[in-house]
């Protein structure tokens, strides 16, 4: 007996020393802005496609890879360029390899844009490259666009500069993202195949109310207007430029008035002479595919139109088959998932190539010896990515790489080979040379966990079924470091569950964010559900919020909720939420809505009031103020102030202009109004989100407000 006590208490002493050394993480490790965070997340290579030849970029040298053994061998050293340039090159990391078959690698360095010829040593052409907003270069004809001065410019391959507008301003936008970077739009410029022809936005935003954003670090403080559309009243218009480099004119695309019209995905024939350009309504239930003589400004013909009851979203350009000039590809929605189908340029569909109950995540590209695509599906999992091998004449499906997690893809100019980046629950991240021809998988690198030696929580992932009863919902769950069943631990719900995101997925740890880890690592519970209307799981799942946003997504939240407070070791008294942006409106809706089950609160840049919000984002969801007064009452959370009852704490950068301050000082306002005590932060300068070390700041800062009202337990 003796003997048997003695062993025990000696096990206990070992397991209690090895639990004591493990490390604990701080927010310098896991926070992003943090100064040890580049430690802490998994290692990665870089690589690029040379035609068909596969280089490995590091910041001293450039590889060419042998893709059948893996082997490396050397092209050039950063030594070897700077000895070719008479420069000082930091790194090798953003070099790219624009001619297949030709030893020129393209590098910018020291407001310089070269093509530097490693094999016989010499800087074959360079060009001013500066310090230009939007720029955009084309390998093609070597010509750069960029905006300087709010004007648009154009510098030829010889360095020539041509000032394409005069009358850009603050009002008067060239060459930059329109519509607030909706459906699908990311910069302003357009180069054709050839190079020689650039399609260009403009904006004019003279007729939109000018937000009143303050700088306060100037002695006086200064007003820096911003234009900001908001849902209902007048936006911007938009038209679309053609620069022809040879005749150096302008023309614009004959495309009508442009009030209340939102032009995207715009698309150049294989031959240039042509522009395709998705063309929708204000309403956002009308859109029409449109072709454009990018000669004259012309319009020749609409090729295709789709209408929806709720609205269609373009968000990808058509794109022509390489091997067939008289076919295009285009994505959508219409049969209830996205997919992707064929059509002839003159706008005749041919046929669906994918088809069923899950979602085209991304075109990757083709493979032209076969005829396929090659795309990014979740049609393994709703919850996995992963590369498929699509023949185009039978619809044929074939997983490349790997079968689990989620996965990125890299191709070469043939598409035969690819890249396979990708990570699983279990798995930081691998890289792997996938041959499509034979299906042949080459490990090229492996990241080891840079986590061990701390104390990391337990990170799983389940289903429970949505408001309806019958559709499935994805959630994470975070237990707390050490995890006991027999206790009951404070739990926090960390909430989104809007379009276009999602934050359950099949990678290292379920995608769990940091900060999660550091409030297992303090004792809490953490548990983050995919509500209906969040992406990637179908139209009906995305559009179930139409004209009501907050109140399905809310009702399967609280579905979450229920199955919490089922668990023994939820403490069903300590229940806190928390999110930002459309998480932030999420977190004051369950609050005010529910304030019998959460306690605790942390909202950051909350929309309060949808009225207030972005005409293009708010319209598609909610439709306009004037339209739908109903849902938008019943969405604002103006009316919901009386309601506060638990701790809510409202974080906002000073100078957000994605969710406007207005949002939060009106709910301050009518909180003062009901005697409600919500707490209130502030950063100044910062938008929508915190940027850099500031980032600590805030998740201390949040991670403060749960210790102090969620984690103490009433005596």
């Amino acid at each position: 007996m003796e003997i048997r006590f003695f062993i025990t208490i000696l096990i206990t002493l070992m397991t209690s020393t090895s639990a004591m050394a493990q490390k604990e993480f701080t927010l310098e490790d896991l926070n992003y802005g943090g100064n040890n965070y580049h430690n802490m997340t998994p290692k990665n290579q870089w690589y690029e496609w040379w035609g068909n030849e596969l280089i490995r970029l590091d910041v001293e040298k450039c590889t060419l890879i042998d893709k059948n053994s893996g082997k490396e061998s050397p092209l050039f050293t950063l030594k070897d360029i700077n000895a070719i340039t008479k420069m000082d090159v930091h790194n090798l990391l953003y070099a790219s390899f624009p001619y297949a078959g030709k030893p020129l690698v393209l590098l910018n360095s020291g407001g310089k844009r070269m093509l530097i010829n490693w094999k016989k040593k010499t800087v074959e052409w360079s060009q001013d490259a500066g310090q230009y907003q939007a720029q955009e270069w084309n390998a093609q004809s070597k010509a750069l666009a960029y905006v300087k001065d709010d004007q648009l410019y154009v510098r030829e391959s010889d360095g020539t500069e041509r000032q394409l507008t005069k009358d850009g301003s603050r009002e008067i936008v060239y060459g930059q993202s329109v519509h607030r970077d909706e459906f699908g739009i990311t910069k302003g410029t357009f180069w054709s195949p050839d190079g020689n022809k650039l399609a260009f936005y403009r904006m004019d935003q003279s007729m939109v109310k000018d937000y009143p954003q303050v700088n306060i670090f100037n002695r006086e403080a200064e007003y820096e207007p911003d234009k900001y559309p908001m849902a209902g009243e007048t936006s911007h218009k938009v038209t679309v430029g053609v620069y022809d480099l040879k005749s150096q004119k302008t023309i614009y695309l004959n495309a009508g008035d442009p009030t209340d019209r939102y032009f995207t995905n715009i698309a150049w024939s294989p031959d240039a002479k042509n522009i395709y350009m998705f063309e929708l309504n204000r309403d956002q239930n009308d859109c029409r595919l449109v072709c454009y003589d990018a000669q004259t400004g012309d319009k020749i013909k609409e090729i295709y139109r789709e209408t929806d009851d709720k609205y269609v979203e373009p968000l990808h350009p058509i794109t022509f088959l390489p091997w067939d000039h008289n076919k295009f590809i285009m994505q959508s929605q219409k049969d209830g998932y996205n997919h992707i189908y064929l059509f002839d340029k003159d706008g005749n569909e041919l046929k669906q190539i994918t088809k069923g109950k899950w979602v085209v995540e991304e075109f990757v590209g083709f493979n032209t010896k076969h005829k396929g695509l090659v795309i990014l599906s979740n049609e393994l999992s709703p919850i996995q990515k992963n590369i498929f091998l699509v023949d185009i004449s039978s619809g044929k499906r074939a997983c490349m790489g790997s079968t689990e997690g989620w996965n990125d893809a890299e191709l070469s100019e043939n598409g035969q080979y690819m890249i396979d980046r990708y990570s699983a629950p279990k798995t930081p991240r691998n890289i792997d040379l996938v041959n499509s021809e034979n299906g042949q998988v080459k490990r090229l690198f492996t990241a080891t966990d840079p986590w061990v030696g701390y104390n990391v929580p337990e990170y799983s992932m389940g289903t429970i079924k949505a408001a309806d009863g019958v559709t499935d919902l994805y959630y994470r769950m975070v237990k707390p470091v050490n995890f006991d069943p027999t206790k009951k631990y404070p739990t926090v719900v960390y909430v989104y569950g809007g379009p276009h995101a999602h934050n359950i997925d099949a990678r290292w740890h379920y995608a769990s964010r940091s900060w999660e880890t550091y409030m297992a690592q303090k004792g809490y519970l953490l548990f983050i559900l995919d509500n209906r209307g969040s992406e990637n799981r179908g139209k009906a799942f995305e559009q179930v919020t139409f004209r009501h946003l907050g109140e399905v997504e809310t009702e399967d939240q609280m579905q979450g909720v229920k199955f919490l407070q089922s668990l023994p070791y939820v403490d069903a008294d300590r229940i806190g939420v928390h999110g930002w942006s459309f998480g932030g409106f999420m977190t004051i809706t369950m609050m005010t809505h529910h304030p019998e089950v959460f306690k605790v609160g942390v909202a950051g840049g909350p929309v309060i009031d949808w009225k207030f919000y972005e005409v293009m984002y708010g319209e598609r969801y909610m439709d306009t103020p004037q339209t739908n007064p109903e849902g938008y009452a019943k969405a604002s959370l103006l009316n919901q102030a009386k309601n506060l009852k638990g701790k809510l704490q409202i974080i906002i950068g000073y100078n957000d202009k994605t969710c406007v301050p207005q949002h939060s000082l009106s709910f301050l306002a009518e909180c003062i109004k009901a005697g409600t005590q919500p707490d209130f932060f502030v950063y100044p300068g910062e938008p929508h989100n915190m940027r850099g070390h500031q980032s600590v700041h805030l998740h201390e800062r949040i991670t403060q407000y749960f210790e102090d009202y969620l984690k103490p337990i009433k005596k």
